[in-house]
């Protein structure tokens, strides 16, 4: 932690890039008081805070991207006690009225910051969640090349030349990899049989090792998943897939939700408005984390298969005129609320009290 130098209260942006942090200070009206720019390493971030607080008492500080580019210098900042407000990038009609430049947007930023729009506090990055993050990234990645592998496998095999492609039809999607593995092509490839049987094997292998990565790393997602959310994890319909990315959603301090429709609205679960003259309705959200947002739809088809409580309820709302969709719409909008309280017990640090 650094003591802030005694003095008049100020606010601070900045405009986060790859190499580079442009940082800007206005005071509480919003008047420019000094912009400078800071290289994006440790010495930089120090630098940047050893600036910041010698123009006063800084309130709060408004950073772009917190997630992304602003990952290393939100955890510097919050570390120095700094009240850090995540803000988002200037709309396209705000850069096409004042332009568009670094000191530009770390002024926006930091007058974001000082009028209170700039609210939303940012995740900190700093626990079991956001190692749970990195390997579900990992994970994801390792099935896309999988699928892509298997496709690619699929597609040689429709265009393999006879026998070969024969000798592979009406396999399952297992059988086929296995298959391909104990082909042995000749040395040399010119033939187009050998060609395609060295191909069919290699995607096979390749298939083989993704599937291994992935077990490999869904077994450590499981580990920490139970460790992060053992209350989530214990909620009906809830396995370890969903649960992983309801915490990676809310992050290590879910407690910065204030309430349990802030984390509705964040998984784009919270009920909008459509009504107009006399039709008095509401509609799903299409804002909010789409990846959450599913992690909740997946848990309510389940419940609407399996929770007799749930089917129950779906057969209420039924005979009351409601659509499929809407009902899915209220049970994701509950289910919010009962995965918002899970976090926050398991979070001590929260100070919202579940019910």
């Amino acid at each position: 932690m650094i003591d802030q130098q005694p003095g008049n209260e100020v606010f601070a942006g900045v405009d986060t890039h790859t190499d580079t942090h442009h940082a800007a200070v206005v005071d509480p009206l919003g008047r420019p008081l000094a912009d400078r720019e800071f290289p994006t390493t440790t010495q930089g971030y120090r630098a940047l805070l050893t600036w910041l607080i010698t123009f006063g008492h800084v309130q709060a500080v408004g950073v772009e991207c917190t997630g992304s580019y602003g990952a290393g210098l939100t955890t510097v900042l919050s570390a120095a006690d700094l009240t850090v407000v995540e803000v988002n990038v200037p709309d396209r009609g705000t850069r096409h009225a004042r332009g568009k430049s670094d000191p530009i947007d770390a002024y926006a930023a930091a007058r974001a910051a000082a009028s209170g729009r700039a609210t939303a506090i940012p995740k900190s990055h700093t626990g079991t969640v956001e190692a749970l993050r990195q390997l579900r990234v990992a994970r994801a990645s390792a099935i896309k090349a999988r699928t892509q592998a298997i496709n690619q496998l699929i597609g040689l095999r429709v265009t393999a030349p006879e026998p070969l492609r024969a000798s592979l039809t009406g396999l399952t999607r297992t059988a086929l990899v296995n298959c391909c593995l104990r082909l042995r092509p000749a040395a040399d490839l010119t033939s187009p049989a050998d060609a395609a049987r060295y191909a069919l094997r290699q995607l096979a292998r390749r298939i083989r090792m993704l599937t291994e990565e992935i077990d490999e790393v869904t077994e450590h997602l499981a580990t920490l998943t139970t460790s992060a959310g053992p209350e989530l994890v214990a909620l009906f319909g809830v396995g370890t897939e969903t649960a992983g990315q309801l915490l990676v959603t809310a992050g290590d301090n879910p407690e910065r939700l204030r309430t349990e429709a802030a984390f509705a609205a964040l998984c784009g679960a919270a009920p909008v408005p459509a009504s107009s003259g006399r039709t008095d309705r509401h509609r799903l959200s299409r804002g909010g984390d789409r990846q959450a947002n599913r992690a909740l739809h997946m848990i309510a088809v389940v419940r609407m298969r399996y929770c007799p409580r749930t089917r129950a309820y779906v057969a209420r709302r039924t005979q009351q005129g409601l659509t499929k969709k809407d009902i899915i719409r209220c049970l994701k909008r509950f289910i919010a609320r009962e995965v918002y309280h899970a976090l926050t017990r398991t979070h001590p640090g929260s100070t919202t009290s579940a019910t």
